[in-house]
């Protein structure tokens, strides 16, 4: 898997698939965004309890499909400073190439800590499902500066739209060092049907449940 080239154009030509999976993206997210309102609104509150002069809400520019830019949405959970904060704790990475993660980072709030333990703080991206920008599947979207790094290898994640999981977050998400997680996108990539993509919602459903590795 190493040295895997994928065939872009074959991608782009599973038309039944892609088809189906955006005709599903669309209305589970609809409904999800519907049947999840109440919850959304209980964790609106909780934010603005812990911290009542941030937003409850971050937008965040990332990396999607053919390398185009979007805004990406979550709950906050982070101080409302957290971006320029980063650059100070770039040292203190503590996972290998473009990702930056720190297991207790100082920059998370109290609730941000519970609502990022169970992924609730993922809940509004179903928002950038609806609209388009992302997937319910696929390789998690990333940062401009991280994909300012990508080799040629690493651009492979960009043929498709990214996720709001995939099987980096099923497969141990920050127990993963970057390499793994390329290495399981581009798994899926080459695997992809709508089998694996119900396999993988299912599985991230169960680990919302009984977290693994994320903070």
């Amino acid at each position: 898997m190493l040295n895997v080239k994928i065939d872009s154009e074959k991608l782009n030509k599973q038309f039944v698939y892609i088809i189906i999976k955006r005709i599903f993206d669309f209305c589970a997210s609809l409904v999800g965004l519907i049947c999840l309102s109440p919850l959304f609104l209980i964790l609106a509150v909780l934010i603005k309890l812990d911290d009542p002069k941030g937003p409850v809400f971050y937008s965040q520019t990332r990396v999607g499909k053919s390398s185009v830019k979007f805004r990406m949405f979550k709950f906050r959970s982070m101080v409302t400073n957290a971006d320029e904060i980063r650059q100070s704790l770039i040292s203190q990475n503590e996972v290998g190439g473009p990702m930056f993660k720190l297991k207790h980072d100082p920059r998370i709030t109290r609730v941000g800590r519970i609502i990022r333990k169970y992924s609730l703080d993922e809940l509004p991206q179903l928002i950038n499902v609806v609209n388009g920008t992302m997937s319910l599947v696929g390789p998690r979207p990333p940062l401009v500066s991280e994909a300012e790094k990508y080799s040629s290898f690493d651009d492979q994640r960009l043929l498709v739209k990214p996720g709001c999981t995939g099987m980096w977050q099923v497969g141990g998400r920050n127990d993963v060092d970057f390499d793994e997680m390329v290495r399981l996108d581009l798994d899926y990539i080459s695997h992809r049907s709508v089998w694996l993509d119900l396999k993988i919602i299912f599985k991230t459903v169960f680990i919302m449940i009984k977290p693994n590795g994320a903070y």
